[in-house]
């Protein structure tokens, strides 16, 4: 097999396995509907990727290096909380329609039941909390409300809220009960206003 159909196979395979997680669950994904999915032996899973699991990891790579990169230029011109709302919707429902939530979700269930994949998880998690803290700490730090609710501790419910709403979409099913949240947000941030205005610095007094 030369280098360019290994690498083409390759990507075939990436591919197969990202659909395949997000149509069928991770119950329902094996080496044998992946092959199927990308055309090619199974056996060119285990070869490649060294089994089913570090293929899925790899896929949730690919779509995770994706979004992160779309995601900070969305909020790199959020300025404010009330702005800030509004793209974290755009990114959400992208999210959604991109397959990028159901990847994630679907591994992080699966991990309940393997401590091994678990492990994997908690470590591609971390970036995005980072991500999250970052951008929440550019846009509201030193303001009473990041005194009252830190950047580190909104990221961590922000990330929660957002695996649980993934969730939530299986049982609504037409998401109004989904979007009805990002509703209420976008009523709230405006007058949440006073609460991200940045506290004037105390000057120090002069040494004695």
């Amino acid at each position: 097999m030369s280098k360019h159909n290994s690498a083409e196979t390759k990507e075939r395979i990436l591919a197969a396995a990202a659909h395949t997680l997000r149509t069928e669950g991770y119950a329902g994904t094996s080496a044998r509907t992946i092959a199927k999915a990308a055309g090619c032996n199974s056996a060119l899973i285990f070869y490649h990727f060294g089994g089913v699991d570090p293929l899925l990891l790899a896929a949730l790579d690919r779509s995770s290096q994706e979004r992160m990169a779309a995601h900070r230029e969305a909020v790199a011109g959020a300025r404010t909380l009330e702005e800030l709302v509004e793209v974290a919707t755009g990114i959400y429902r992208a999210d959604l329609e991109g397959g990028h939530i159901t990847l994630f979700s679907e591994l992080v269930g699966a991990s309940i039941a393997r401590p091994e994949l678990k492990e994997e998880i908690v470590t591609r998690s971390e970036p995005w909390i980072e991500f999250v803290e970052e951008t929440l700490e550019r846009v509201i730090g030193g303001s009473p409300l990041a005194k009252l609710m830190p950047p580190r501790d909104l990221a961590y419910a922000a990330i929660t809220f957002y695996l649980g709403v993934n969730l939530f979409t299986h049982l609504d099913a037409d998401r109004t009960r989904t979007e009805s949240l990002f509703n209420l947000a976008a009523r709230v941030a405006p007058r949440a206003k006073l609460l991200t205005m940045r506290l004037p610095r105390r000057k120090q007094k002069p040494a004695e």
